[in-house]
């Protein structure tokens, strides 16, 4: 993978399937954290189910609440090509492009540091909080961390990040855009 610079920011001009899902799983896991930490540390099994579906959407493309969206009328930007309203929504799983590595990433992490802060020290479900927070923050900001650092890696993404205008090139110029 080639390196790249520049940011990555997902499309925030619409409520699609996936951007949805990134706000009720980091919806979520704030609340699964906040209730094993202040009431009881089996809520992070929420924390575990949530972090098994991620793998699972990574996995199979398979999505138990972008179907239930689905169902209300959302639309995706990351489902099959020949997706259409009223059939199972399955994310695209052709190759292993940005957002599904995120989910994979996002899956491993939590289900790993919640059987961490069961068996080791509760102080790891911070990293699961944090992990909501981002999720939460990247779906109202459509920008990540962790989407970043692989886009500078050279994961190419599937959703289009939003890039600034540059001014066309003229050819007859000799390659340099007009004054």
């Amino acid at each position: 993978m080639p390196l790249r610079s520049g940011i990555y920011i997902v499309p925030t001009h619409r409520w699609y399937i996936e951007r949805t899902v990134w706000l009720i799983a980091g919806t979520v896991l704030l609340f699964a954290t906040a209730m094993a930490a202040l009431v009881d540390p089996r809520w992070v099994l929420l924390v575990v189910a949530t972090g098994l579906a991620s793998i699972i959407v990574a996995l199979t493309g398979f999505c138990v609440v972008g179907n239930v969206l689905a169902r209300l009328g959302f639309t995706p930007m990351l489902g099959r090509p020949d997706w259409k309203p009223g059939q199972p929504y399955f994310l695209q799983t052709d190759r292993w492009y940005l957002e599904r590595r995120i989910y994979l990433a996002v899956g491993i992490n939590l289900s790993v540091a919640s059987v961490l802060s069961l068996v080791l020290s509760p102080w790891w479900l911070l990293f699961t909080g944090f992990v909501g927070a981002a999720m939460v923050w990247f779906a109202a900001t459509g920008f990540c961390i962790m989407a970043n650092g692989l886009y500078w890696l050279g994961a190419e993404p599937r959703l289009a990040p939003l890039r600034e205008p540059t001014a066309p090139v003229d050819a007859s110029a000799g390659g340099h855009a007009p004054a």
